[in-house]
């Protein structure tokens, strides 16, 4: 299943605050403070008092979160374990990509003692 959340132009900052976050994702912040008790990948930051910062990245999963919910009507459940298994198979793909460069690696050692 390849999903792909529509690609949004973000401002060029470091941090957002979640009134801004909630403008850019057309969300109401409660909704946006729920998410964050749901999908341990959100984490804004905290100021010392108590505001919330967020970070491009925060923006861009809130974005995929509500491509799945809204669009693709899967339940908040449901988008956990997408996302989880997408984090996985990320994951393992990316040891696959290691594994191989560094056979590569090890061949061209090997061709160079031959």
């Amino acid at each position: 299943m390849q999903n792909k959340a529509p690609k949004k132009e973000l401002p060029d900052k470091l941090y957002f605050k979640i009134g801004e976050v909630s403008e850019i994702v057309e969300l109401p912040s409660y909704v946006l403070r729920f998410w964050e008790d749901e999908f341990s990948n959100i984490n804004p930051k905290r100021t010392p008092s108590g505001q919330r910062l967020y970070r491009k990245s925060d923006i861009e999963f809130v974005l995929k979160i509500k491509h799945l919910l809204y669009e693709k009507k899967f339940t908040i459940k449901g988008a956990k374990k997408y996302l989880n298994s997408e984090y996985r198979e990320k994951k393992r793909k990316l040891s696959i990509d290691v594994v191989d460069k560094i056979r590569s690696e090890l061949e061209q050692i090997r061709d160079l003692l031959d």
